[in-house]
């Protein structure tokens, strides 16, 4: 099972989002929270959760790869579709946005994505692990020290990536899109922004136009604020929750 935690605003929600958390993250990094916080004192309730094998979902961590995160927003995304609405909006940092572009296809809900210090691709997490990439094809696999945490990275995580082709998705998005990123981000360049944004913008079917296919939609492109709060005084929230029922691991 997934381990999950909803922001609520005060009152009935404008519309839901998800969140998906970097790169052997959780859902309780100050990004999440914040990011989740403001977006809740503006009406908008988020729902993040932790990816299969980290934080509080279950599963083993070394079975995960890229595609498994996939799979994990879409689960989460049924979720919210069943017991409340589906998400109108799709927030990544760092590799979850990566994610959450990869995602969106699959989410026919959301209208609007955004992305916040990710990578272009999910190849970019392979400089994580330049230095154990030989013992991971020797072995396959070895423990990794990531942040000063170690993860067991297998083999067929590698070879997820490399079948990853993000370039075309991104392309073929059609909806609203917000790319966040620092210049001065250390770890993802900032021109794994310019490649998303140039990426996105050679593709033929605009948010509007979308919007107008999807008729049944209630958000639109022009709604997107310009800007995300990181600060929030206040926050409402449920406790965590798992789903679906009887789901484990990957």
């Amino acid at each position: 099972m997934l381990s999950a935690r909803l922001d609520a605003p005060d009152g009935p929600p404008l519309a839901y989002a998800l969140f998906a958390h970097c790169f052997t993250c959780s859902k309780d990094t100050k990004a999440a929270a914040y990011i989740s916080a403001a977006l809740a004192e503006r009406g908008i309730a988020v729902l993040r959760f932790d990816f299969t094998g980290l934080g509080g979902s279950e599963g083993d961590f070394a079975n995960t790869n890229f595609s498994s995160n996939i799979g994990d927003l879409v689960a989460a995304a049924d979720f919210l579709r069943k017991n409340h609405r589906a998400p109108a909006i799709l927030i990544g940092h760092s590799l979850g946005g990566t994610a959450v572009l990869a995602a969106a296809p699959k989410i026919p809900e959301a209208v609007a994505v955004a992305t916040i210090g990710s990578p272009y691709g999910p190849d970019h997490v392979l400089g994580l692990l330049k230095d154990s990439l030989d013992a991971i094809k020797a072995e396959g696999e070895a423990v990794v020290d990531i942040a000063g945490r170690a993860f067991r990275i297998r083999k067929q995580f590698l070879d997820d990536i490399r079948e990853q082709k993000l370039g075309d998705i991104v392309a073929r998005l059609g909806r609203a899109l917000m790319v966040m990123h620092s210049p001065r981000d250390a770890i993802v360049g900032i021109d794994n922004a310019t490649r998303i944004f140039t990426a996105q913008s050679s593709a033929s079917t605009t948010p509007r136009e979308y919007s107008r296919q999807r008729s049944t939609r209630r958000a639109s492109s022009r709604s997107t604020p310009p800007t995300t709060s990181c600060r929030a005084e206040k926050m409402r929230s449920t406790p965590a929750m798992s789903w679906p029922p009887g789901r484990s691991g990957t």
